[in-house]
């Protein structure tokens, strides 16, 4: 399979190229992007040596054409516009945000401007979700913090154990950001210091986490969100809390979580006792994932660690596109992560 990547010099961009270097089934095709088209990838991802003289093509629907798969890393807002001049011959990956939300009015209250539609949703482990995106050309990637959430969450929602006020606190590296430049996001700025943002239901996530978790719920489900910034270059760490079903037991929530997890290649229900850290995804498609009950506060507690390139961008992609391709699902996706 030929795969075009448009954004090929961002983070996400990059992230993709690492993997499909390794994907045996993938032949890297065209690799475009806008402001550094023209220069040589090595200038922009300089540890992706096979590709360091590959040269940077302008972003158009030309060369991206004649490729059985294009990924298309691009900001928010951008992927339309390339995507309806993309043929049906192709399966068509949007890593931005343009395709997640099926409500219009979320997308102009948080993203601005005209709602693109919705494309199949690339989360394979949300029930039901495997089915749809095998038959699926075109993809939404959902965005880094949802896919931590969604799969913190999901399966307490599925097995009917959860109310449905959420409250999630979020802590994320920087490449979230990503590459632009950004004065917050100097290194002088953001070692030895952690801060909030996007505070008070501002952040543009909080309605893909509310749309993912009211589906599996059956019922509307509130988030409030709040993520944070901390000195670390990737990596999300997310603690989520819901309202225990009335009588639940520890004992019955860990068993609900063990039937959801027990078949799933890059979700790990961690060990009794034992919690999530970001370094235990670096790198890998992988989800480290633990759950409690607070009796005293009869609330669920999930937390769970991912990398926000990898599984929360990248890693998710080429899972779906697998899937979408008739391919083993973990075909070319590290499950091991890198240490220290």
């Amino acid at each position: 399979m030929r795969a075009a990547i448009a954004g090929a010099s961002g983070y996400a961009g990059g992230e993709l190229l690492r993997l499909l270097m390794s994907h045996p089934e993938v032949e890297v095709g065209a690799l475009t992007a806008a402001s550094s088209a023209g220069s040589p990838l090595g200038a922009h991802q300089p540890h992706l040596t096979q590709l360091a003289d590959r040269v940077i093509q302008e972003t158009t629907a030309e060369t991206l054409a004649g490729h059985d798969v294009v990924f298309l890393a691009l900001p928010h807002g951008q992927s339309a516009a390339i995507a309806e001049q993309l043929g049906d011959a192709a399966v068509v990956v949007d890593c931005g945000a343009d395709y997640r939300l099926a409500d219009p009015a979320a997308w102009q209250e948080f993203y601005g401007g005209a709602h693109a539609g919705t494309w199949p949703y690339g989360l394979p482990e949300l029930p039901g979700q495997r089915e749809i995106l095998r038959t699926a050309k075109r993809i939404a990637v959902p965005g880094c913090y949802p896919t931590a959430v969604t799969l913190a969450l999901y399966p307490a929602f599925a097995a009917g154990l959860a109310g449905h006020d959420v409250v999630v606190v979020a802590a994320s590296g920087t490449s979230g950001a990503g590459k632009s430049l950004k004065p917050h996001l100097l290194g002088s700025e953001i070692m030895g210091s952690a801060s909030a943002y996007g505070v008070g239901g501002g952040h543009r996530h909080t309605p893909e986490m509310e749309q993912n978790l009211s589906a599996v719920a059956g019922a509307p489900v509130t988030v409030s969100f709040t993520p944070t910034l901390v000195p670390m270059s990737r990596g999300i760490l997310a603690t989520c809390t819901v309202p225990a079903a009335p009588g639940l037991t520890g004992v019955e929530l860990r068993a609900a979580y063990e039937r959801a997890l027990k078949d799933e290649p890059f979700v790990t229900l961690l060990p009794e006792g034992v919690w999530p850290a970001t370094a235990m995804t670096y790198g890998a498609n992988t989800a480290a994932l633990q759950v409690t009950l607070d009796e005293r506060a009869g609330r669920v507690v999930a937390v769970i660690a991912i990398d926000n390139l990898t599984k929360g961008t990248a890693g998710g992609a080429i899972q779906s596109v697998n899937l979408a391709l008739g391919l083993p699902e973990e075909l070319g996706l590290p499950l091991n992560g890198v240490a220290p």
